[in-house]
């Protein structure tokens, strides 16, 4: 079948020195993009993370050091895999927990900003959680009736992924829930802006420290403060804020913080003046 795109999506994988978003770097990126005619264009591109590779990680994605001390790094590649980013939806196997983030700080990293805000985010892991509760090996067994041969290689995942969703569009595209308010919904349609409803975290940071709650407001989902108001937090303690700034969160989570900090003094600033 052929996905019903308004626009591209890129399908993409990363494997990494490990699972830290913060600290970690990525050794092997394949990105898939799917144009609205239905083309295809596939780049696979190994990257040296200018860090050692643990050994439990090169266990995994049997990519090691020597493999990839020749290969460019991800400050070479940047501006040309950010073009090849641009004005796309993405899809991918939990991307919005992992992939995403770490992308992100790779951007941030080299002072280019991935914004994120304008796309459709279409994450088949969750589509496949909600519907079988299995791993990408099982889900590729159970939707497309083959064994995923070369699992952990980014190029074989992105593949896998994309073919998944074409069969979960297949499978789900008339097949009812039953939504909070218990009224009947059909969630999987060959629609990113549907999919990307059903999939989408509620995360504000990509990583998830910062939340939107059911009002629609950004709170802490962690630590002291968990589900109190950003905005409360910085006016009632600053300190939090230069805390947090100082601290080992994420470069996009700190500038998600000092984006509500400022938004949040600019309109106390224009509430004194009136």
């Amino acid at each position: 079948m052929k996905l019903n795109l308004k626009r591209p999506i890129v399908f993409f994988d990363l494997e990494t020195t490990g699972v830290d978003i913060c600290k970690d770097r990525i050794v092997e990126i394949s990105m898939l993009k799917v144009l609205p005619t239905g083309e295809e264009i596939l780049k696979t591109k190994r990257i040296n993370p200018t860090i050692p590779i643990p050994l439990e990680s090169s266990m995994i994605h049997k990519i090691y050091d020597e493999d990839v001390k020749d290969a460019p790094t991800f400050a070479q590649l940047a501006k040309g895999m950010n073009e090849f980013l641009q004005g796309c939806d993405l899809g991918g196997y939990n991307l919005c927990k992992f992939d995403i983030p770490l992308l992100a700080e790779e951007f941030m990293r080299c002072n280019i900003e991935f914004d994120i805000s304008d796309r459709a985010i279409v994450d088949v892991c969750k589509i496949f959680h909600q519907m079988e509760q299995r791993t990408l090996s099982a889900a590729y067994k159970f939707y497309c009736d083959k064994p995923l041969d070369n699992a952990h290689s980014a190029e074989a995942d992105t593949i896998a992924t994309y073919e998944i969703l074409k069969s979960q569009i297949q499978r789900y595209e008339n097949v009812s829930m039953l939504a909070a308010d218990l009224k009947e919904v059909f969630p999987v349609k060959n629609d990113m802006e549907q999919l990307h409803k059903f999939t989408a975290q509620n995360c504000v940071d990509l990583a998830g420290r910062i939340v939107y709650n059911a009002e629609g407001k950004e709170v802490f989902n962690f630590g002291k403060y968990k589900n109190v108001p950003v905005e409360d937090v910085f006016r009632k303690e600053p300190s939090y804020y230069d805390w947090m700034q100082k601290g080992d969160f994420p470069l996009y989570t700190k500038k998600v913080i000092t984006r509500i900090k400022f938004r949040s003094s600019a309109s106390a600033f224009m509430k004194v003046s009136s």
